[in-house]
């Protein structure tokens, strides 16, 4: 799994026989900061990562992880990133767009040029990189620890044509494929099936024990996103995911589907 700003911090920290509250007090940040950003809940400040450097002894080198870090992914969705590579089990729900980590290049293509259309080619060609790398954590080979990924994705994310047909096709014979990984659960939740229990797009994330990292929800509107680790509205997430379960098609029907669809996006 992809190492984190968080997780190298942890690492050299203990490395260094330092504790948390040691390696706040060297930086000028408290304990319960420096534990936020080893769990990958907080993208941290610049001055900290020089602090790290500094109380490490180790150059520039926390000082350019986090330039790279924040010239790849806003600093709002820099935190999301960071726990989806450590994260244990994926639950999302999409509502007309295909989750980020599940899309092809050309459908991340013709999404990224949609919405930031002044960006130049090879800015949204960087952008669509750094997508499907997201992608590459579902696709490990035998031997390799996946992540357990459970999509549910609204019927207007099979039958919107982004990008145009031959995208669309190819975009749906990707997740056909993706649904018979073994650890991938894909469902479709159709138009049929009425109101659904959730409204909007979500994310929840949880994570292996051994890092005690609390689950965590992911929202995200225009332009901007939140982590959300509220243990009231983390739970009324999941509520509202495994009534989206209950109502959406079984996966082997969902496959299905997804075929049938597919065929349907035609020139």
């Amino acid at each position: 799994m992809p190492t984190t700003f968080g997780a190298d911090v942890r690492r050299v920290r203990q490395a260094r026989n330092m504790t948390q509250k040691g390696l706040g007090g060297a930086t000028g940040y408290s304990e319960a900061y420096v534990s936020r950003v080893e769990s990958g809940s907080l993208t941290p400040s610049e001055k900290f990562a020089e602090g790290c450097d500094r109380a490490f002894g180790t150059g520039d080198l926390f000082t350019e992880s986090l330039r790279r870090l924040r010239v790849e992914h806003p600093d709002w969705f820099a935190p999301f990133v960071e726990l989806e590579a450590q994260a244990s089990v994926i639950c999302d729900y999409s509502t007309n767009l295909v989750f980020g980590g599940a899309q092809t290049r050309e459908y991340a293509w013709a999404l990224l040029r949609a919405g930031q259309p002044l960006d130049t080619p090879e800015q949204t060609a960087a952008k669509v990189e750094l997508r499907l790398q997201r992608g590459k954590l579902h696709e490990r080979g035998e031997g390799e620890e996946s992540p357990l990924l459970w999509l549910i994705l609204d019927e207007a994310c099979l039958r919107r044509k982004v990008g145009g047909a031959e995208v669309m096709r190819a975009q749906l014979r990707h997740l056909a494929t993706m649904a018979e990984y073994p650890a991938v659960t894909l469902q479709v939740l159709t138009f049929a099936s009425g109101a659904p229990p959730a409204s909007s797009p979500y994310t929840l994330l949880d994570f292996p024990q051994a890092i005690e990292q609390p689950q965590v929800l992911y929202s995200e509107g225009q332009g901007v996103g939140q982590v959300i680790d509220s243990p009231g509205q983390v739970k009324d997430a999941h509520t509202r995911f495994d009534r989206l379960r209950a109502e959406a098609l079984s996966p082997g029907q969902s496959l299905a589907m997804i075929r049938s669809v597919m065929g349907e996006h035609t020139p």
